[in-house]
């Protein structure tokens, strides 16, 4: 007798144990089915929060099911696994934009680090919006300074939002950010992602732990990525603090089309293989030298180019 197959979203991923939301609103737990062949980029975690599978139920009594298909994506986000060489790690599956979240202290969050976040997006066409949190922290200089760099990538298309939780600046423009939409929040540990969350979903009660002031980095509080309903059709998915983000997928000849002040000068060199290093004719150096490209996106794009994954 064929097993009867239901289309289920993953919401929560805990390794080789999945939670599948079926189209009833009823959560199970689920792993993969034994002989089960994967298409796709070879990762260290098959499957993705944000997925849509098929399962068919395994045990009645203690509701466990097996997924026997994933359903094609729309998109995702992936990074070189950390632990797996040569593997990618999945972060999240089917997402309308990734909202990065980015301090300037407390922990510091680079410039680099950032740059590599919104070319991963770039490239599978996903919208970035950047949310410069802990503003309250920064004296008048240091918030020039990020007042300069959101000018630089509000420039690039990129969204742009203040937020301070003490201060309650920027917080309602936060919520409405989510309504409607599959959003991913990313961001160093310690930059308040979990704290944010809370403003806007306080049911959820999610963990939150202090900087600590050794090291003036975050403490991890997501192990596994979780995806939560906020409303209706309005999802968050909260990824793990990254400490790295490593490219995957992307060829060194087409790194250059992810950053959109550059991709609006290819073609225009004197080489079509230019690599915007050192060849005569490269229209690309040449608006790096005349200020129209940041030089911190230009040292973001070398550091790629050499796979370099420092965090500058």
């Amino acid at each position: 007798m064929t097993e009867l197959k239901n289309k289920g979203l993953i919401i929560r991923s805990t390794g080789s144990w999945y939670e599948i939301r079926s189209e009833e609103g009823k959560v199970y737990n689920g792993r993969l089915k034994g002989k089960f062949k994967l298409k796709g980029p070879q990762t260290s975690n098959p499957i993705a929060v944000g997925d849509w599978v098929m399962y068919e139920m395994e045990d009645e009594v203690h509701q466990t099911v097996l997924i026997v298909e994933i359903l094609p994506r729309q998109n995702y986000l992936i990074r070189k696994s950390v632990h797996k060489t040569g593997q990618g790690q999945l972060l999240a599956a089917n997402i309308d934009q990734a909202i990065f979240i980015m301090t300037y202290k407390m922990p510091k969050t680079s410039l680099g680090f950032m740059d590599r976040f919104l070319v991963t997006a770039e490239a599978f066409r996903i919208p970035v919006q950047i949310v410069f949190n802990k503003m309250d922290l920064l004296n008048e200089e240091e918030q020039d300074q990020v007042f300069e760099w959101a000018g630089l990538y509000q420039s690039l298309g990129y969204g742009i939002l203040f937020t301070s939780i003490p201060n309650k600046q920027g917080i309602e423009e936060f919520k409405d950010m989510f309504q409607g939409k599959v959003s991913l929040m990313s961001g160093h540990s310690g930059v308040g992602k979990s704290s944010l969350m809370n403003i806007v979903a306080p049911d959820l009660h999610i963990k939150t732990k202090e900087v600590s002031d050794f090291a003036k980095k975050g403490v991890h509080t997501t192990t596994y990525a979780t995806m939560w309903e906020l409303g209706k059709d309005t999802y968050l998915i909260d990824s793990p603090g990254i400490k790295e983000l490593g490219i995957l997928e992307i060829e060194k000849e087409e790194l250059a089309h992810y950053f959109p002040e550059m991709r609006e000068l290819l073609g225009k060199c004197k080489f079509n293989n230019c690599m915007h290093l050192s060849e005569p004719g490269c229209v690309v150096r040449e608006a790096l030298e005349e200020g129209e490209i940041a030089e911190s996106r230009y040292f973001s794009y070398l550091s790629m180019l050499e796979n370099n994954d420092n965090r500058r």
